[in-house]
């Protein structure tokens, strides 16, 4: 009887060109993207170096972490960012890759596009110089973030030396209660075992829960192992990535895709197989979540308050200093938090069905007076799709700006921020120190509880909105 294995064993093993030693291997890159903050660097050392890219077709570049994302837009609004933006399409023209620019009609954030486009597949090594590459493994992809060195070597030889990480299968069991999201999901994992927890591990997402979450959910849910230390995370593939996948641009065609399918359907951990850690979640146990300090492990139920420094698990003065930057104490209630910012955007949570789910909430309300509200589609596509639907009307008559796609203020370049002091309630991945602006509180949450709290003008349980709009 053959050894039963697990979904990443089959995804490594399928991948080693050769072994390097009794950790490292040679591993085949199936497909690079690279964005406008680092691809360039990446290239133009390449050429420096009397290197060229092995196979164009396998490589995508797009401008997406420092544009503008105001209507009208033609670049940037970071000083000497133009700079990065001309720089990529004098490389990327130069070495035959295809850009998705700024008036490109399939322009979005890098891990949105790539699924819309049917660049990322199941079974396949994709990588990137940005650590939320691992969202797509959602469709049963082995894809994590590199740094530009690591681009340059994949670009020039299809490949990277590895070293092999041990295995974790996180399970969310049961069923969420209505209200809790994927967002909740992963923001429950980190606040029970750390942002360090999964340092050194592939990470595979499992159990009845995941499986039930849509793509764009399990996207959010795998988007986040980075916050987690993983050095990737995935999902099992099945009909519902298949069903999405089939039709789309670079994906295959006709008998290949039938193959393909074929083969993919195999990707899954088999019955028996043995990982190197093993952590289970009941779903029913979850809340609507909320971070409360500087790192995302330092996250609470919405319905909770401050923990105390024990609770916290962090030291005394790490404790402290997170306190002291996000303007709280022990026992504070989170709930009810005055905000000045509410923004949902980024390529965590700026999906279709994050945009749908939040509209819900937002429908014939107004965002708080004084709370500036924001939403930044994740794609193009996401917001022709939107706007199709009504959604960008929803948002405006609440009081929302309607922004085309990009990173925007998931994080601070020198452009567009918010003044030092400001709090803002964020459907991103990270609320460090500085993350959005000198200064800038962060607090990270899913988009409906975002919505919720802009229209409350603090921080809000989405589930008390739900019940409004369902009653």
């Amino acid at each position: 009887m053959a050894e039963a294995r697990t979904l990443f064993a089959k995804l490594w093993d399928a991948h080693i060109v050769t072994s390097l030693g009794p950790d490292d291997d040679l591993i085949a890159i199936d497909r690079v993207f690279l964005h406008e903050r680092t691809g360039s660097v990446a290239l133009k050392s390449l050429a420096a170096a009397g290197r060229t890219v092995r196979d164009p077709a396998r490589v995508f570049a797009v401008t997406d972490h420092i544009v503008d994302t105001l209507p009208g837009r033609t670049g940037t609004l970071v000083p000497s960012g133009d700079a990065f933006l001309d720089a990529t399409r004098e490389e990327t023209a130069a070495a035959g890759i295809r850009l998705f620019d700024v008036d490109d009609p399939d322009q979005g954030i890098v891990h949105v596009i790539s699924p819309e486009l049917g660049i990322v597949l199941p079974g396949a090594t994709l990588v990137c110089p940005d650590s939320h590459t691992c969202t797509q493994g959602a469709f049963g992809a082995l894809a994590w973030g590199i740094g530009s060195t690591e681009a340059e070597h994949a670009m020039a030889t299809g490949t990277l030396r590895m070293a092999r990480p041990k295995t974790m299968r996180v399970s969310f069991t049961g069923t969420l209660q209505p209200g809790v999201t994927a967002k909740d999901m992963i923001l429950t994992l980190l606040a029970r075992y750390g942002a360090g927890g999964g340092k050194g591990y592939a990470v595979e997402f499992a159990g009845e829960a995941v499986t039930a979450l849509d793509l764009d959910g399990r996207q959010t849910l795998c988007n986040m192992a980075t916050e987690f230390a993983a050095m990737t995370g995935f999902i099992a593939p099945d009909d519902m990535v298949f069903d999405y996948l089939k039709g789309r641009r670079f994906a295959p065609m006709g008998a290949v895709w039938a193959q393909a399918a074929d083969t993919w359907r195999t990707l899954h951990s088999d019955v028996g197989a043995t990982f190197d850690r093993e952590i289970s979640i009941d779903a029913a146990t979850i809340e609507p979540m909320v971070t409360w300090g500087t790192s995302p492990q330092s996250a609470a139920a919405i319905s909770a308050s401050v923990p105390d420094q024990a609770a916290a698990a962090l030291t005394p003065q790490g404790y402290a200093q997170a306190l002291d930057y996000i303007g709280l104490a022990p026992g504070q209630p989170l709930a009810g938090q005055l905000i000045d910012v509410a923004f949902i955007g980024s390529c965590t949570n700026a999906r279709l069905s994050d945009l749908r789910r939040a509209a819900d909430i937002v429908r014939g309300q107004h965002v708080a007076p004084g709370v500036r509200a924001i939403v930044v589609p994740g794609s193009m596509a996401v917001r022709r799709a939107a706007e199709a639907e009504g959604i960008d009307r929803i948002f405006t008559d609440a009081g929302f700006e309607w922004h085309l796609s990009g990173c925007a203020m998931c994080f601070y370049a020198g452009g567009p921020g918010f003044a030092p002091g400001t709090r803002v309630i964020s459907s991103t991945n990270r609320n460090f120190e500085g993350r959005q602006g000198p200064g800038v509180r962060t607090h990270i949450a899913s988009p409906e509880t975002v919505a919720a709290s802009a229209i409350a003008g603090a921080l809000a349980d989405p589930r008390m909105a739900r019940a409004r709009v369902t009653a």
